[in-house]
């Protein structure tokens, strides 16, 4: 089905990234000055509750290394493929020969209930206010990690694969990234299909770092959102709202750069078959 993808209409929406890419803004000065309120409720939470969330926290940075219980199955995301292109069977190996436009409609459906989750969950962390504030932040981690993984495979990337994990972290850095993050995640991300297998095991301790650095950003930058949530009760719509937006933004980046991944790996074999004629 890839051959009914011109080398025109690819390059279009390959524009249509890059165009996004330069759009996309760093921290406002009052995001940043919002960190404040959250390193003193930091101070103020409980020991017990901080020892919860830091176990919680070091098994997502095991994610990196194994994958682990954070791995999602990719049978869900077949059968939707299979439903949709009248198959009795795909793999992720035929999901990645499918049209561009085919996997952003699945990845679409996919986000779509995962940020009904994630309303759901901040709505429920929500109602306990301050002493359930500090355990929504690791699992809005998880329902990210889960998004953007069902992402991967919805564009052919199998997350079972530490190259695919180590990117995963990669678009999680970007989407809470201000704009000098931003630019040089995206200059690193330029080659990266490129790198060796040897490169890209030395990389994995660094890795690993960038993901704690991942946690902690994202554990500051929630100062001004959960705020609000503190509140026991009001806290459910204040939760429920930013847990939907923390979602649409991590889903924004993991479909923008991933789909940028497939249409130039397109355009790549097209090169290629011309230059063989």
């Amino acid at each position: 089905m890839e051959s009914f993808e011109t080398k025109e209409s690819l390059i279009q929406q390959l524009q249509y990234i890059e165009k996004w890419e330069k759009d996309q803004k760093g921290l406002f000065f009052w995001e940043k000055l919002g960190r404040l309120p959250f390193q003193i409720l930091d101070r103020l939470t409980p020991k017990f509750i901080h020892e919860k969330v830091g176990q919680i926290l070091d098994e997502l940075g095991y994610y990196v290394q194994s994958g682990g219980r954070y791995l999602v199955s990719e049978k869900n995301i077949c059968k939707t493929y299979t439903k949709k292109l009248n198959l009795d069977s795909i793999t992720i190996a035929e999901i990645a020969e499918q049209p561009v436009e085919t996997m952003n409609e699945v990845a679409a459906s996919y986000i779509k209930t995962t940020k009904s989750i994630a309303m759901t969950q901040g709505a429920t962390t929500g109602v306990g206010g301050f002493l359930t504030l500090s355990i929504d932040i690791p699992i809005l981690l998880g329902l990210s990690l889960k998004t953007l993984q069902e992402i991967a495979i919805c564009y052919g990337f199998d997350p079972n694969e530490r190259k695919e994990r180590i990117f995963i972290v990669k678009c999680m850095q970007f989407a809470s990234s201000d704009i000098v993050g931003k630019k040089a995640i995206l200059d690193e991300l330029s080659s990266y299909d490129n790198d060796s297998e040897t490169n890209s095991k030395n990389q994995a301790i660094s890795q690993l770092q960038g993901w704690r650095e991942v946690m902690i950003t994202y554990r500051d930058n929630f100062g001004w959102k959960k705020l609000f949530q503190m509140v026991p009760v009001v806290g459910m719509v204040f939760g429920a709202f930013i847990n939907k937006s923390t979602i649409e933004d991590v889903a924004e980046v993991g479909m923008m750069l991933y789909q940028k991944r497939r249409i130039l790996y397109r355009l790549n074999k097209k090169e290629e078959a011309g230059a063989s004629i």
